[in-house]
């Protein structure tokens, strides 16, 4: 007879407690960058724009505090 193998579980090593907290502040932040691009576009395609730039917002305050760092 052929025996059954048992599935095990793999645990992935990460807490889903603090996984969840740097979502957290992202979404925060996207929705932040989300209403200041929109709210100072100056037309609709700018405000497409400002979407689109509002996923990306961390790149833009890495880079910002670079060019200040002076690096």
């Amino acid at each position: 007879m052929a025996e059954k193998k048992k599935k095990e579980k793999v645990k992935c090593g990460h807490d889903f407690a603090t996984s969840c907290k740097g979502g957290a502040i992202y979404g925060l932040g996207w929705i932040g960058a989300l209403i200041y691009y929109i709210s100072t576009a100056t037309g609709f395609w700018m405000g497409v724009l400002g979407v689109l730039k509002s996923f990306v917002w961390p790149a833009f305050l890495v880079y910002g505090a670079l060019k200040f760092l002076g690096m």
